[in-house]
């Protein structure tokens, strides 16, 4: 597609390049996260300096629309996968809902003292060894969750579990476990150096951090797990219901 330019019009060069943009990512060729052409090629196709170019990406970026990586290019983002409030699901039941099929690009099992966190949920001290799991995982070729787990040690999980299985489905089907609650709190910040590595990103990129404690049908606590989402690549949505005022309620 030729990008061009109206030099005769009185809307300044840099929006000009953000509308041209804008209308390019919205093309099928640039759907599914297509990297666009180097800053070089478009500065020179627009007939613009890199700088005002820039200045259009940056918006764009923002916007959550363009995602650029350092050392690599800029991409056109894919639709953020989102996540609703009300009848919670496992991350696997989430992607299996939305289609998309995913990878587990690292996966460790170990025994450790807990995390603050989770020696006050299981009610436990700190010499008690947990198993804990630690997974990366994402899309082919596109890591964007890294998750760590704890679980209450008066679970008989050993770590020779086949945890490419989904995790609840080992928990029922394995040891009779069913999860029923999640009490969730999600917040956002800016990447360490730890998960930016794991996710590819810069050190203080956005990340959604999201924490869950998870218990059974007879309100047992079992997993305490914490999952960091590059922001780029993952929306939470919350659905609340307002009860109305019964009639003693009124006021007039």
């Amino acid at each position: 597609m030729k990008l061009k330019i109206d030099r005769s019009s009185s809307v300044p060069l840099h929006k000009q390049a953000e509308m041209l943009l804008r209308d390019l990512i919205t093309k099928e060729e640039y759907k599914e996260g297509k990297m666009l052409p180097n800053e070089v090629e478009l500065s020179e196709q627009l007939k613009i300096s890199r700088n005002t170019l820039r200045q259009s990406i940056n918006t764009l970026v923002t916007e959550g629309l363009l995602i650029r990586k350092k050392g690599v290019g800029t991409r056109v983002a894919e639709k953020n996968l989102y996540s609703e409030a009300t009848n919670w699901l496992s991350f696997s039941q989430e992607m299996k809902l939305l289609g998309i099929k995913i990878e587990n690009f690292e996966l460790h099992v170990s025994k450790q003292a807990p995390t603050e966190n989770a020696k006050q949920f299981f009610g436990i001290t700190d010499d008690v060894k947990i198993l804990r799991l630690e997974r990366l995982r994402g899309k082919e070729n596109f890591p964007f969750v890294y998750f760590h787990s704890e679980f209450n040690p008066n679970i008989k999980l050993d770590g020779t579990e086949n945890f490419i299985r989904p995790l609840y489905e080992i928990l029922e089907n394995d040891y009779n476990i069913i999860v029923k609650t999640s009490r969730e709190e999600i917040r956002a910040a800016g990447a360490d150096q730890f998960i930016a590595t794991k996710l590819e990103i810069e050190v203080g990129d956005p990340i959604l951090i999201r924490k869950r404690f998870v218990s059974d049908v007879n309100n047992l606590p079992i997993e305490y797990n914490i999952g960091w989402y590059r922001a780029d690549s993952f929306s939470y949505k919350i659905e609340s219901i307002r009860e109305p005022k019964t009639s003693s309620q009124n006021s007039f």
